[in-house]
Parts: C-alpha cells; sequence; structure tokens
C-alpha cells in the first residue's frame, strides 16, 4: 500500500461500498420499497452524494445533531430515527422550518409537547417494538396507539406518516433462519397494524431497518419503506451471521506494529479502544475477538490471516494473539489492518476517512 500512515486510520474502499449502495438500491427496487438508508454509519456529506448518485433522495438519521448536518449539506427529506426528545425542541422547529423533517413518539407525554411547542409542520412515525424491546410501542397495544393518532387528527401542523420499527434482535441472531423467523414475526406484527387503521389513514407507511432482513430476505408483504444503515460498510459481525462475505467489508483500520512478544505470542499495535470501540465477537476458542487481521498489497487488503486475531484493546494499544506459525509474517515498523466487528462504532471513532486511493473524506 502507498500510503503513508502513521497512526491508526479508517481506510475505505470506495468500489465496495459503491457495490454495496448498489446491491440495496436494486434490492429496494425489485421489492417497490422506497429506499431511507441510515446515514448513522458513515456520517459523511461525501458519502453521502455517492447515494445521490443512485438516485437517492430520502435518508435516516440518528440525531438531530446529524439532521443538521445534512441538512446542510443539502438533505431535504430526513427521518430521526430515534424517539423524540422533548429538551431538543428548538433545533427541531428550526429544522423543520426548512425541510420535510420525520421524528418518532412513543408516548402520549411527549405527544402533548410536541403539539404545544411545534410551530412548523413536521411528520411522526409511531415506533413500534416488534420484539427487539429496546424503545416504541409494544405491537399488541393498539389502544395506545389509538390515543396517540386520536390527539393529533386535529392538528394542522403534525402530520402522521405511518409505523416504524427496527428490528434490532437479528444482530442476536445465531442463523440466516433465526433471522428470516425474527424478520417474518415483525413485519406480520406490522402488516396486522396497518390493516387495523388503514382506513382511517390509507396512506400510512410501515417502515424497517435491519441490515440482516435487508440483506438477505426478499419477502417484504406489507412493507413501504426500508432503512439500513450498516450495510455501507459491513463487518464482522454481518460476516458472522452470514449476511455478507469478508469481500463485502468496506472499512479497515490501519495500524501500525510497536512491539512483538514470542514467548508470549502476542504482537502489539497502535491501535485501541478509541479507534476500534471494544465489540467482541467470539473466537473459536471462545475468547473475545476484537477483530481481525489483514495484510495491505498495492490498493487493496488482503482477506482474515489465519492463525492470529485480535485478542484484548486497552485505550490506545491493541494485542493480536498469534500461533507460532503465523508469528514471522508480521514485522514491527509495517502497518496492518484490523476489520472491525462493528463498523458503525469504528467509523464514529474517526474524524475522516482515507480511501485506497489517497483521498480524505471528512465526516461530520
Amino acid at each position: 500500500m502507498n500510503l503513508k500512515i502513521t497512526r491508526p486510520t479508517l481506510i475505505l474502499d470506495k468500489q465496495k461500498c459503491l457495490n454495496n449502495i448498489k446491491f440495496m438500491v436494486e434490492k429496494g427496487k425489485k421489492n417497490n420499497l422506497k429506499f431511507r438508508p441510515h446515514f448513522k454509519t458513515h456520517q459523511s456529506s461525501i458519502i453521502g452524494n455517492w447515494f445521490r448518485d443512485f438516485g437517492v433522495k430520502s435518508i435516516t438519521v440518528s440525531s438531530v445533531e446529524m439532521a443538521e448536518y445534512f441538512a446542510d449539506n443539502g438533505w431535504n427529506d430526513i427521518t430521526i430515527a430515534f424517539p423524540f426528545n422533548m429538551l431538543e425542541i428548538e433545533k427541531i422547529n428550526e429544522l423543520a422550518a426548512k425541510i420535510n423533517l420525520n421524528i418518532l413518539i412513543i408516548s402520549e407525554n411527549s405527544l402533548d409537547f410536541l403539539i404545544k411547542k411545534i410551530k412548523h409542520k413536521i411528520g411522526f412515525f409511531i415506533e413500534i417494538d416488534t420484539g427487539y424491546h429496546r424503545t416504541g410501542i409494544s405491537a399488541e397495544d393498539i389502544p395506545k396507539i389509538e390515543e396517540i393518532l386520536n390527539k393529533t387528527k386535529n392538528s394542522e401542523l403534525i402530520n402522521f406518516r405511518g409505523f416504524l420499527t427496527h428490528a434490532g434482535n437479528t444482530y442476536q441472531a445465531k442463523s440466516r433462519k433465526e433471522i428470516s423467523d425474527i424478520h417474518f414475526d415483525s413485519i406480520q406484527k406490522m402488516q396486522k397494524i396497518k390493516v387495523y387503521f388503514r382506513n382511517d389513514f390509507p396512506e400510512l407507511q410501515i417502515s424497517i431497518g435491519d441490515t440482516p432482513s435487508c440483506t438477505l430476505l426478499e419477502d417484504f408483504h406489507g412493507v413501504d419503506e426500508i432503512r439500513p444503515g450498516n450495510f455501507v460498510f459491513y463487518d464482522l459481525m454481518q460476516k458472522n451471521l452470514g449476511v455478507c462475505s469478508n469481500e463485502q467489508i468496506a472499512v479497515v483500520v490501519a495500524c501500525p506494529v510497536i512491539a512483538r512478544y514470542p514467548e508470549r505470542n502476542e504482537i502489539i499495535i497502535y491501535g485501541g479502544a478509541v479507534h476500534l470501540s471494544k465489540e467482541y465477537l467470539l473466537h473459536e476458542d471462545g475468547s473475545k475477538m476484537f477483530g481481525k487481521i489483514v495484510k495491505f498489497n498495492e490498493n487493496k487488503w488482503t482477506e482474515p490471516l489465519s492463525g492470529m486475531y485480535l485478542s484484548s484493546l486497552s485505550q490506545e494499544h491493541g494485542t493480536i494473539k498469534v500461533d507460532s506459525s503465523g508469528f514471522d509474517k508480521i514485522r514491527i515498523g509495517e502497518v496492518v489492518g484490523i476489520l472491525p466487528v462493528h463498523s458503525c462504532l469504528t467509523a464514529n471513532l474517526h474524524k475522516f476517512y482515507l480511501t485506497l486511493s489517497g483521498n480524505i473524506l471528512q465526516k461530520r
């Protein structure tokens, strides 16, 4: 690799990223779904423009701050897929004054506050909990949903868009079949709610958003919109789930090698939790694995090297566990790559991407 790397640096393979975007755009078109990608993974206006090149016009974000960033970069149809925070009402009003903004409502209290304080037209989705049990109204709690909708019937500023869910429990699945089972259970619950309310709200939308389901499955009966985000880069978590291949992982953290300890078969890199996060998978021996190791060859990186893995992290240090046959493959002073366990968190820790061609892509 011809890039001059002196410290932990997030490397992006643009072509892999474009291939991932193209795949999901075509998945949406093939299934007649509106594609509203989640930009929390990449958080970059430049990468956002790559989506525009594929005709994407609507996006999802995870915070008001992120919505402001992308609104300033020309996006005018944004859903904040995070429950409405009363304390940010001033900024929400500012955003609603200049773009088509959607927010999530999960309680009557927050809705009452919104009705009193909103100054401009705004859309809202009711977040539904279909089994992830993070936030949202239970899919079975029809009376509570009705109470919320009744409060907004006469509002000229607050417009009901539909029901939104995130089946994040697919990330804990142990097989493709389990992902499929979670997906179908989720959309059946959402379809039941849609049927119940569609006479009163014939234009209501059903929005779902997890990368495993959106990547692997083809049956989206009753769904109007998909909002995956992680697919833009993928990662080892998705590879472990059988969602992607190593070749589809589009980011890697380049880390200088700073020490070798043959007596304990460990190699130390400059690259720790502040560069990779502390997300982990279980290695085949039952220990924690914080990443897999690749090498760089010109303008690409290799498949993960066998016989080694990132076994521990402190703030700035990373420890690679190596079997005796692989120890001499890595030398002090060279740069190795770490495939991240969770690319969303890893990307969030870096201020920019460095492409394989040497271009710096700034983030928010």
